[in-house]
């Protein structure tokens, strides 16, 4: 990596950490455009379904990295259930409970495309800013169930209420833009309620655009985080037994073993620097372990509405507008 032997370390001892010698931290240094420019780097290392963005910010401060961090989680918007107009709940679950977890199922469509409610908007909305659902269930019994079944799937129809359930009401000319499975739940096997004979629901629920901010169903992102790049390294040679228990202090992958029993680093990334290593004395100074403490991963997944990479994007652009609005108010002045 580019600069290697400069990276600016924190080094893991038993009961703390210890800055570089050479290493002054950030209080002595001072900002410049055109150093930060050339230190910034953005690596993708992975983009996937199933485990998400996982990218590599090098060269920033932690206020940075902290502040994308914060704001993919409450100022990226998103779209979700804000109003629940319920006409018939007989089911053992409370209103509240109910509305509450509706207000929870994730829901596919784009925000980018609506805008935000106003002061003026009404109860019902524009087709601009508003979904409309509806979720009518009613539980009954099966005709052709016997009396020696057990499975409540014979027993029973809909005794169940998925996520798969709502229904889209389109609004003005929305059938026109949107289709359903644009618009619709993410997940379909999002359990809602159990139902027996007799109980039914009846539900009108309205969706709109909002931030994590004011409410974390509106967080577009299923976990988003940072950690600092670990750094390992041998200082002397591990052989043997001492290297399959020097290679079981540390997370898969991380310590490898050569055809000679003899320890390695092999790939010191996904370390989550436990620091096992040190309840074994004999083998505490064979190894350094640190952090390089301007390398951040990022991990990124998403709730499904928008992709992971846009989800960051979208991050910098807010906080490209609150730094032009904050530049505005000081030229105001």
């Amino acid at each position: 990596m580019p600069g290697h032997k400069k990276q600016p370390l924190l080094y893991m001892e038993e009961y703390r950490t210890k800055q570089d010698p050479q290493d002054y931290g950030l209080a002595d240094e001072v900002f410049n455009m055109d150093v930060f420019k050339s230190k910034l780097q953005v690596v993708i290392v992975r983009n996937d379904e199933e485990h998400g963005l996982e990218f590599d910010l090098i060269g920033v401060y932690p206020a940075i990295a902290n502040a994308f961090r914060r704001l993919m989680l409450s100022e990226v918007p998103s779209m979700a259930i804000e109003k629940v107009y319920i006409y018939n709940n007989t089911s053992i679950i409370q209103d509240e409970v109910l509305a509450h977890r509706m207000g929870l199922i994730p829901l596919r469509a784009d925000p980018r495309l609506f805008a935000y409610r106003t002061e003026e908007s009404t109860d019902q909305g524009t087709e601009q800013d508003t979904l409309e659902y509806e979720l009518k269930v009613k539980c009954t019994r099966r005709k052709d169930a016997s009396k020696d079944q057990s499975n409540f799937d014979d027993i029973y129809k809909n005794h169940k209420v998925y996520s798969g359930h709502l229904k889209w009401l389109p609004k003005g000319k929305q059938a026109q833009i949107y289709s359903e499975s644009s618009v619709g739940c993410i997940h379909e096997d999002i359990l809602i309620a159990q139902l027996r004979p007799g109980h039914e629901l009846d539900l009108r629920l309205i969706a709109v655009k909002g931030i994590g901010k004011d409410h974390a169903k509106f967080s577009p992102v299923a976990t988003a985080y940072y950690r600092l790049l670990p750094q390992i390294k041998l200082t002397r040679e591990v052989r043997g037994k001492d290297a399959y228990l020097l290679q079981s202090c540390f997370s898969p992958g991380v310590i490898g073993i050569d055809e000679n029993e003899c320890a390695y680093v092999k790939d010191a990334r996904y370390d989550s620097c436990s620091r096992n290593v040190f309840r074994y004395p004999h083998l505490a100074d064979a190894v350094t372990m640190g952090r390089v403490r301007d390398h951040y991963i990022f991990t990124v997944e998403s709730v499904g509405a928008l992709k992971p990479e846009v989800i960051f994007l979208e991050a910098v652009r807010v906080l490209k507008k609150k730094c032009r609005s904050f530049i505005d108010e000081i030229e105001a002045e």
